[in-house]
């Protein structure tokens, strides 16, 4: 059977089929990763277009190409994270069948991420409300949803606990875990990655289960 290709040279499951399509899908990633860094650095308001296209070799009319506007870059960063975030704990509890584990992989997998995505956290916590209504929904949403994995992951070890009380344990959690971004950014203060990782996850699992 042929594979059916979009307006984009993608096929239906959103993979870049052509080469045009994988560089239009390498130029968007680029994008992408270059405004998070520049919207944490300077706020969402403090970056234009052209600011953007500057920033991966383009000009500021080129990211048009990609993008009808600064807002939906932002939207496609923030939806982006919130759907990598549940597709990754969907994977975790997949393949971990034993509650104690999967919690331990959930909270790696965060921890993963706010290593690798500290500027995209930074992004969330600023400016999240800037979002269109629509764009919003569905980020809290995707947020929700990845919650409530941890929600009834917990529920299966601590069946003693309120659901209440485990989904405020969580929510603390992410609090914790979602801080390393700004405290990575003091001069002078930061360990190590493998130290950082650790104590994260020690600290996590404490939080959690006691």
């Amino acid at each position: 059977m042929a594979s059916t290709l979009d307006a984009h040279g993608s096929l239906a499951d959103g993979s870049p089929r052509t080469e045009r399509g994988r560089q239009k899908a390498d130029r968007r990633a680029a994008i992408l990763a270059a405004a998070a860094t520049l919207f944490a650095q300077r706020g969402y308001a403090g970056v234009t277009i052209e600011d953007l296209g500057t920033a991966v070799g383009v000009s500021g009319p080129a990211v048009y190409r990609h993008f009808p506007g600064k807002a939906a870059v932002l939207a496609a960063i923030l939806q982006g994270a919130s759907r990598t975030l549940l597709d990754g704990a969907e994977r975790v509890l997949a393949s971990s069948p034993d509650p104690a584990e999967a919690l331990r992989s959930l909270i790696r997998f965060h921890v993963d991420f706010a290593l690798g995505e500290a500027d995209v956290i930074v992004v969330q916590d600023r400016e999240l409300e800037r979002l269109d209504r629509d764009a919003r929904h569905e980020v809290r949403s995707l947020q929700r949803r990845y919650v409530e994995h941890w929600v009834d992951t917990l529920s299966r070890l601590r069946p003693d606990r309120a659901e209440a009380e485990l989904r405020f344990r969580a929510h603390a959690a992410f609090g914790l875990l979602n801080s390393t971004p700004h405290s990575a950014r003091i001069p002078g203060r930061r360990p190590a990655d493998g130290t950082i990782r650790g104590i994260l996850e020690e600290m996590t699992w404490a939080s959690l289960m006691s």
